[in-house]
């Protein structure tokens, strides 16, 4: 598992539907966005990316609006909790489902969040082995329920003399969340109607602080 990302999505519509259209970029409106997310930076255009470049370096975000979601790839969704994403990003939602996903292979590190279209919070978990569980709010979602109970394939992979701090993976647990939110994985499994990651283009920026 060698999988990382940051991510947020703003929906308005069933996000796997709106992948799944394949749907064409909106640069406008994606500027704007950008624009909106970092007043305080020079925002500069580079190279289109999609939705492979999910993981982007500290100063590079890829972005875009499309009818019914758009998507930002930030390192400011990669902190360890849903509190660490600054507060205007959450408004940024303005009446819509605002999710956020992330997840680094190096550390077994996950965190997502759900945002109802009002603001408020409806589920947020977060951990990795060397934090333990960092945020654990809301009800959690069924697709969670195979690994809080103890993944039976991950416990079964272990040794006997392993003493992993948790009873299932974090990342599968990640690649789960990816599956049920948004209808894709970036490891694992690929299903005949999953939406083609290079055909959603993003609008890549430089953003620096002035």
């Amino acid at each position: 598992m060698g999988a990382k990302d940051w991510m947020l999505f703003y929906a308005s519509d069933d996000v796997s539907k709106v992948l799944r259209a394949a749907p064409k970029i909106d640069r406008e409106a994606t500027a704007a966005f950008v624009e909106r997310l970092y007043p305080s930076h020079e925002i500069r255009p580079i190279e289109d990316g999609n939705l492979h470049y999910g993981n982007p370096p500290k100063g590079t975000v890829y972005a875009g609006v499309f009818p019914g979601l758009s998507i930002i790839c930030t390192q400011d969704a990669a902190g360890d909790s849903h509190t660490d994403l600054p507060a205007h990003f959450v408004s940024e939602a303005a009446g819509r489902t605002l999710y956020l996903h992330a997840m680094h292979s190096v550390v077994d590190f996950f965190s997502y969040a759900i945002w109802e279209p009002d603001g408020t919070l409806r589920r947020a978990y977060s951990l990795s082995p060397n934090s333990g569980v960092i945020a654990d709010v809301g009800t959690p979602l069924p697709f969670e329920e195979k690994y809080r109970a103890g993944d039976p394939e991950f416990l079964e992979s272990l040794d006997s003399d392993d003493e992993y701090p948790f009873r299932f993976h974090p990342l599968d647990l990640a690649e789960a969340a990816l599956r049920e939110l948004f209808g894709f994985n970036y490891e694992g499994a690929y299903e005949d109607d999953d939406p083609e990651l290079e055909e959603v283009v993003l609008a890549g920026y430089a953003v620096t602080p002035r």
